[in-house]
């Protein structure tokens, strides 16, 4: 399904986004050496209850994860790069982690994501891995707009993770989001330019690149969730919700 949304539930997800980017900044400040993923989950949930808000994740069951996720953000360390299921972890520094965040609010949902090191230490690897996912997501952002193609966006992106020397994996990108989380279009991170749906005013996307080192091969953990490359390399991963505007895409997981 994909769906236009009209001006005013447009005005409610940028609420939505809002609150998204704020607790993904606050967890971030609070992921120090030393804290404990579980607790990462739990202020997560405190924040997402105390707004009315609602988890996109606690109950989700798609066909790639093992029952219900059970948990209220992703957390990713390291060689894990997406659908990271909270576990008893306690972060050291240097870490590189991932942080995904979903949440409905006023039934209109927002979907972001932020890499980061834990600590002092700063692995050149793990810059070079976050840089390269943030400046993808924006030359993504920079293709969208009202009239664009959804293989423009692909491509944008895939160039730039391509030309830092990163394999892609196509197995997960982006896609469409509104009353529920995922929604068509699929957004490949690769693509043809000039392909795919056309953009029109109302429709919100995630933009999601994400990377491994050394690999395009995903392995799952035995939590039945947890993505980690596999050769055990470090991942990076970022994503915002944009809105496509008459005007062009206006990113809504921002702290305003």
């Amino acid at each position: 399904m994909i769906e236009i949304l009209s001006p005013a539930e447009v005005d409610r997800a940028r609420q939505t986004g809002a609150l998204v980017a704020s607790i993904l900044q606050t967890m971030k400040s609070r992921s120090t050496v030393g804290t404990n993923l579980l607790d990462i989950d739990q202020w997560t949930k405190e924040m997402i209850l105390d707004a009315g808000a609602e988890s996109c994740y606690v109950d989700y069951e798609p066909s790639f994860g093992r029952g219900p996720f059970g948990h209220y953000i992703c957390t990713a360390v390291n060689d894990a790069v997406l659908h990271g299921l909270p576990s008893d972890y306690t972060l050291a520094d240097g870490d590189l982690l991932t942080l995904d965040l979903a949440v409905l609010l006023d039934g209109v949902a927002a979907d972001s994501a932020i890499s980061f090191i834990v600590g002092e230490s700063r692995p050149a690897e793990s810059v070079a891995l976050i840089d390269a996912t943030e400046r993808a997501l924006a030359a993504g952002i920079a293709a969208a707009g009202p009239g664009a193609r959804i293989g423009d966006l692909s491509h944008a992106i895939g160039t730039v993770l391509s030309e830092a020397g990163y394999p892609i994996n196509t197995e997960f990108g982006g896609h469409g989001i509104g009353s529920t989380m995922h929604q068509d279009p699929h957004i490949s991170n690769t693509g043809r330019p000039g392909r795919g749906y056309q953009l029109r005013p109302g429709l919100l996307l995630c933009l999601e690149p994400w990377v491994m080192a050394d690999t395009a091969k995903l392995v799952t953990d035995d939590d039945g969730w947890t993505l980690r490359s596999i050769t055990g390399c470090r991942t990076a991963h970022s994503e915002h919700t944009i809105a496509i505007t008459d005007s062009g895409a206006e990113i809504l997981t921002v702290v305003s």
